[in-house]
């Protein structure tokens, strides 16, 4: 790639990884772990991308780099151009817990990630707190406490959080792997009208699926480790989604084919005998007898796009 190139893409892209390789010292082993090599990806201002893959490829891994809470072994990450050296005020961080404090009442929550970045002044980080939780929904709930607070409410609390420091990037380790399956239903639905309003670029680390097609522009597909980028797919379908979505054959055909890539990961580690997924596929159907199918078009049909650039 010509060097004239090169800049045309760092100032396109918000977020950019190069041949990112990442290994961990076993003290009692006495050796390299391999946890993920050569990962290269880019992802432009405002695009939401899932990746998701077999526990243990990486992808929190991954992520914490980004975060700037680890170092690269070899590679580079960039944001709008500029190495990742740290953690820095165009990155905020949603954890699979809410990490909130508990002597903290929502409002103050909301306002600790503000104080500690030390970018707006007092009145204007009270404003815009009262605006980040209603924008959540949890409007009357200032001065209640996380105790008192259900965990998808505890979880809103923390992306309002994270919102409210107008990082230009959102990092989501697995945010709603804790809430129980309908709960994370409409937490899902929720954080997409959230993410619509407030224009962020989003990297969402996990493990489901169908959060990842529903949620993402493009899920990328890593391998078991060493991880590395399997497969990449555009995911064709129009905004606003609606949870009916998920019933679309459309969707559940790209669902297959993620899991098929998955599955062959968990073959290839033993995670899972040779023959047991098309045993499975083959005594279970998605449409059980009596389930309606959906028959909604939602979006334009579009072709999911294989990008193979690992094992």
């Amino acid at each position: 790639m010509a060097s004239t190139d090169v800049a045309a893409t760092l100032v396109t892209d918000k977020l950019v990884a190069r041949d990112v390789t990442k290994r961990y010292w076993l003290e009692r082993e006495e050796c390299d772990l391999l946890v993920f090599e050569n990962v290269s990806l880019s992802i432009t201002p405002g695009e939401f991308v899932c990746i998701v893959g077999p526990s243990g490829c990486g992808k929190t891994t991954f992520l914490n780099m980004v975060a700037g809470l680890l170092p690269l072994d070899h590679g580079s990450l960039t944001i709008d151009g500029q190495s990742i050296e740290g953690p820095g005020l165009d990155r905020a961080m949603v954890f699979q817990s809410s990490c909130l404090l508990p002597w903290r009442t929502v409002d103050q929550n909301v306002c600790y990630g503000m104080e500690l970045h030390k970018k707006f002044e007092s009145s204007e980080i009270s404003d815009r707190a009262d605006h980040f939780i209603k924008l959540v929904g949890l409007a009357g709930f200032e001065n209640v406490y996380p105790s008192e607070l259900s965990g998808g409410m505890q979880q809103r609390v923390n992306l309002a959080r994270a919102l409210a420091t107008d990082a230009d990037v959102l990092l989501m380790d697995e945010p709603f792997a804790s809430l129980d399956a309908q709960t994370r239903e409409f937490m899902q639905s929720e954080l997409l009208k959230i993410w619509a309003k407030a224009e962020k670029t989003v990297l969402f680390i996990t493990h489901q699926i169908n959060e990842a097609i529903y949620l993402g522009d493009r899920v990328l597909v890593f391998s078991a480790r060493p991880g590395s980028i399997k497969a990449e797919f555009d995911i064709p379908f129009d905004r606003p989604r609606e949870l009916a979505l998920k019933r679309d054959p459309r969707f559940l055909s790209i669902e297959d084919e993620i899991w098929k890539l998955i599955e062959e990961e968990a073959q290839r580690t033993g995670m899972m005998p040779a023959g047991a997924s098309e045993n499975s596929r083959k005594n279970t159907s998605r449409f059980p007898k009596g389930m309606p199918r959906s028959s909604s078009t939602r979006g334009n049909a579009g072709s999911v796009s294989h990008c193979i650039q690992g094992n």
